[in-house]
């Protein structure tokens, strides 16, 4: 089986489903502690060996809502900001917790007028280079 440019057999292939699972549920789990709700939509997916991205999708409170609404998408991102940075370790463990792996670099955004979210997970490389690649 293919996945990528890499050839991997089903065991693998099977934990690397698994693994995107997991990181997709444990972060709909902290926005729902962090938000009072979580998305409706969530992914998981590799972008290369060491990055992991989740995209989250419809996770804006009532609240979030009347500030788009308002037009004040500047005010909900730096809002979303500074909660999501105020959690960083609970991202960083919980991804840690699923991959086996250390996050190196956590990095997150949100578009306020399109209600998703990204959340970025650099990892410390499988070869144990801390650059990265």
């Amino acid at each position: 089986m293919r996945i990528g440019n890499q050839q991997v057999d089903r065991r693998d292939a099977d934990r690397a489903s698994h693994v995107l699972l997991e990181v997709s549920n444990a972060m709909v789990a902290l926005y729902k502690g962090q938000f009072g709700r979580g998305p409706t939509r969530a992914r998981s997916a590799w972008a290369g060996p060491d990055v992991l991205i989740c995209t989250l999708e419809d996770s804006f409170t009532p609240a979030e809502r009347k500030l788009t609404a308002m037009g004040e998408h500047q005010r909900l991102r730096d809002m979303r900001a500074f909660m999501q940075y105020a959690t960083t370790d609970d991202f960083k463990q919980a991804v840690e917790a699923v991959t086996g792996r250390k996050v190196r670099a956590f990095v997150s955004g949100t578009d306020a007028t399109s209600d998703v979210s990204s959340e970025v997970f650099y990892l410390e490389p499988l070869d144990g280079d801390p650059r990265g690649p």
